[in-house]
């Protein structure tokens, strides 16, 4: 099966789960590292997570994909906050973090660049518009590799 169906599988199996207590889920990876396969679940509450929102959700997706059993080889499961730069995947995301900082990358140069630090403005008609230098950049969702928030320090 294939790491893309993976984490679709997973995806579904634990939204419920995380919804049910209350916290989002904001990505799953199916990654491997050296000869050890990773399921990283990240979660997120607008207060922040806890060890013990990991724990809970740990031992319930635990259970859970132990149960459906969707992954065949052994793997170590993950969860945790997707940190302070946490990747914008959702259209909700794009209108919930509205107004801050993000960093977003392309596939391809577009205008001569592949990384665009700025404000994020939104998703509209399918383009992610960033406000850089009192400029805007409108970015085809499908051109973007990634878009994360971008830590201010």
């Amino acid at each position: 099966m294939s790491k893309q169906r993976i984490e679709d599988i997973v995806s579904e199996l634990s939204g419920p789960v995380i919804d049910s207590i209350g916290l989002e889920l904001v990505d799953v990876e199916y990654v491997k590292e050296g000869a050890t396969w990773f399921l990283r679940i990240y979660i997120d509450k607008p207060e922040g997570i806890t060890h013990d929102d990991c724990k809970a959700i740990s031992e319930r997706l635990g259970e859970l994909l132990d149960k459906k059993d969707p992954i065949t080889q052994s793997y170590v499961l993950e969860v945790s906050s997707p940190g302070i730069e946490r990747p914008l995947k959702k259209p909700a995301d794009f209108v919930r973090f509205r107004g801050h900082m993000v960093c977003a990358t392309t596939f391809a140069p577009v205008d001569g660049q592949k990384e665009f630090v700025g404000l994020l403005e939104g998703l509209e008609g399918g383009n992610i518009l960033i406000s850089i230098d009192n400029r805007q950049v409108t970015l085809p969702r499908e051109s973007v590799a990634k878009v994360r928030l971008e830590a201010g320090f």
